[in-house]
């Protein structure tokens, strides 16, 4: 569902300018979007974009088009902790003076000093858990710790929490935070009801199913956070809504959201269906059913396919469709 021209001019209408960054990652869904949003006394940002000089160049070429100067941004606002969102917080926040706003739950993965050594053994340990061969795990034990190639950590004194429920005041409207996790667990969108505007960044994308990202919430027992079976109590939220216009993380802007999300929930369930398919035919590991859906992947793509699995299984076993057990510290899963 391809923006039309109409979007620009809603989003003119509202004073918002979106400014597309392209980013290195095929899974992204497209260049990131930074909406910059008339406030008073300069700009504020939702997202920041990534860090990258490419992405910043971006940024720069595209506020100086739209005559954005951005040593005015009066407030940072970051939809959710990954890099290509939150990348150029640092460096705009040093710029402007702003102050950079972020859920607590997902303030760690952009605040302060990396902390991802310390959580380390809790993913090779899950990893392995789910029959992760050894000799890729301690590549996918590392692939979360900061290396500054896409972003700048926040200076803890820079950063503000942003909670679900308050209200936003802009020049031209105001809008409610609305907490909706699930790709993250901290992902919060903006939501403007007087003009049915939804600001969705990665929650809703109009050709990419978001990936319901596998994290560790607990270490005894490990625990995931249940990332697709809070995204799919997010998603209905967002379906309760009368929304007009997504502005999406990537991609243009688009409408018919709620036809988007059912076919979601189709896509889902075919998914869920190979899944129990793969298990009648002996896959029974985390690891193996990522093998069965998606082919043999290593490093990024294994993590992200992981995820996926975890996911459904999560959702199947709330329901009661599936059970897991464990056995020689692995963990296996099967039909009910």
């Amino acid at each position: 569902m391809p923006g039309t021209p109409d979007s620009g001019a809603a989003l003119a209408a509202l004073g918002i300018t979106r400014i597309a960054l392209p980013v290195p990652f095929v899974d992204a869904g497209g260049p990131v979007n930074v909406y910059a949003i008339e406030d008073d006394g300069g700009w504020a940002l939702f997202d920041c974009g990534i860090g990258t000089e490419e992405g910043e160049a971006a940024l720069r070429k595209g506020a100086a088009a739209a005559g954005i100067e951005l040593r005015r941004c009066t407030r940072l606002f970051i939809s959710h902790g990954h890099v290509d969102h939150y990348g150029l917080a640092q460096t705009l926040s040093e710029e402007s003076g702003a102050r950079v706003f972020i859920h607590a739950a997902d303030a760690s993965k952009a605040v302060g000093p990396d902390g991802w050594d310390g959580r380390a053994h809790l993913y090779r340990a899950f990893l392995a858990r789910a029959a992760v061969p050894e000799e890729q795990l301690d590549r996918l034990a590392a692939m979360g710790r900061f290396t500054g190639k896409y972003s700048r950590r926040v200076d803890p004194e820079r950063a503000l929490p942003l909670s679900g429920g308050e209200r936003l005041r802009f020049r031209r409207f105001e809008a409610e935070v609305l907490h909706l996790p699930g790709h993250t667990p901290g992902l919060v969108c903006l939501w403007d009801a007087a003009h049915r505007v939804l600001f969705a960044d990665d929650h809703v994308l109009a050709r990419t199913s978001p990936n319901p990202f596998l994290e560790l919430v607990g270490e005894r027992p490990l625990r995931t956070g249940r990332a697709l079976v809070h995204y799919f109590a997010s998603i209905r939220r967002v379906m309760a809504l009368d929304v007009d216009w997504v502005l999406p993380g990537h991609g243009e802007p688009f409408q018919d959201v709620n036809a988007l999300l059912e076919r979601l929930f189709g896509f889902y369930a075919k998914r869920q269906e190979k899944l129990l398919s793969a298990m009648a035919s002996g896959a029974d590991t985390g690891y193996a059913l990522a093998q069965a859906l998606f082919g043999p992947h290593e490093g990024p793509r294994l993590y992200l396919t992981l995820s996926e699995v975890y996911g459904n299984l999560e959702v199947m076993e709330d329901e009661g469709r599936v059970q897991s057990s464990e056995e020689g510290g692995i963990q296996r899963w099967a039909e009910v």
